[in-house]
């Protein structure tokens, strides 16, 4: 089985796996027809390594071992160890091969595995959010507030669906209402701060960035916080109970819009934006209702473009896992750049 091109062979079975911040997502791939084995997620705060949680999880759940493993991580890929963006793991596919047995090892970005699953959703995986109609080969992008913010783009060229992977959670975000110059001097920004301070989009769209961004509007109206978890906040807006955890949310939903909408115009995404994460899909309906599709298709001179573009939020259970799973079991329809990102025995 070649996966990407000549130079990726990996053979069944397959580990696949969804390492996030939070949590680390393993299913077995046996073969090409087979059901795929998924175990229980594994919490990456409850082990010291991949390998540690990769053994407990996987080994101790199967009899089944793994020929070799296509692995997406939360974080740029580059080089022997690579570090998670938001979990103290650094995965080295070299140490990995010799203590698991494996006799290869791909690493993907999480949100680049994410975008293989496009093609494949079927209605009953998404929730739509507003109007537009996709283009069948045209360009997707997906989206997704969580631990951090990932983003991705699919793009179809020469008979094959081309991931692009890439950073786009960590690209600027700027005010632009009259609550939003109130409230951007008051926003901690985490990566550092002095005489210039940059608002990245990961600063808001997640998961520490809706307390984040719930602090600073309460601060900004000079009342006294009740919550500092992102759970309290959402349950209390979607509840209706606390006016501010309510504006919180719906400022949240109106950056994740501009941000999206960015990310439409950069690729053109006539095929669709796609949502996905843990925080979407818990907050779909709100979403539906909130300012976020004005904010996407407010793109002045734009706006009628935009508005073509349709926007869903992902609701199935494990689309990364799926995506991996569609390129291990044909890997010809993806044209998924290896090189770099490959090791074997």
């Amino acid at each position: 089985m070649t996966i990407g091109s000549e130079h990726a062979f990996v053979p069944y079975p397959v580990l696949i796996g969804d390492i996030g911040g939070t949590n680390a997502r393993f299913a077995l791939v046996p073969d090409a027809t087979g059901p795929v084995h998924r175990f229980p997620d594994a919490k990456t705060a409850d082990h010291a390594t991949i390998d540690d949680a990769i053994e407990a999880t996987v080994f101790g759940g199967s009899a089944l071992r793994p020929r070799s493993a296509v692995l997406a991580l939360a974080g740029p890929v580059q080089g022997d160890k690579v570090p998670l963006t938001n979990c103290p793991w650094v995965v080295e596919p070299r140490r990995m091969i010799a203590r698991l047995g494996l006799e290869h090892v791909v690493l993907l970005n999480d949100f680049e595995a994410l975008s293989l699953s496009l093609p494949s959703l079927e209605a009953d995986d998404l929730v739509p959010i507003g109007g537009g109609a996709a283009l069948p080969q045209a360009a997707r992008v997906v989206v997704g507030p969580g631990t951090g913010l990932g983003a991705a783009a699919l793009v179809h060229a020469r008979g094959s669906w081309i991931p692009v992977p890439g950073e786009g959670g960590h690209v600027d975000l700027a005010p632009v209402s009259a609550r939003d110059m109130a409230v951007w001097p008051n926003i901690d920004e985490p990566f550092g701060s002095g005489r210039y301070r940059r608002i990245a989009g990961e600063t808001l769209l997640c998961g520490s960035g809706l307390v984040r961004l719930y602090r600073a509007i309460v601060a900004t109206d000079g009342a006294a916080a009740r919550f500092d978890d992102p759970s309290e906040i959402t349950a209390a807006a979607l509840a209706a109970s606390d006016g501010h955890a309510e504006e919180a949310l719906s400022l949240f939903c109106v950056h994740l819009g501009r941000l999206a909408g960015n990310l439409a115009l950069a690729f053109m995404a006539r095929g669709g934006v796609f949502l996905a994460g843990g925080i979407a899909a818990r907050i779909a309906p709100f979403l539906a209702g909130s300012g976020f599709r004005e904010a996407f298709i407010d793109k002045a001179p734009h706006r009628a473009l935009m508005d073509r573009m349709p926007t869903s939020v992902v609701v199935h259970p494990a689309p990364a896992l799926a995506g991996i799973t569609a390129y291990a079991r044909a890997p010809e329809r993806f044209g998924v750049e290896t090189e770099g990102r490959h090791w074997r025995r």
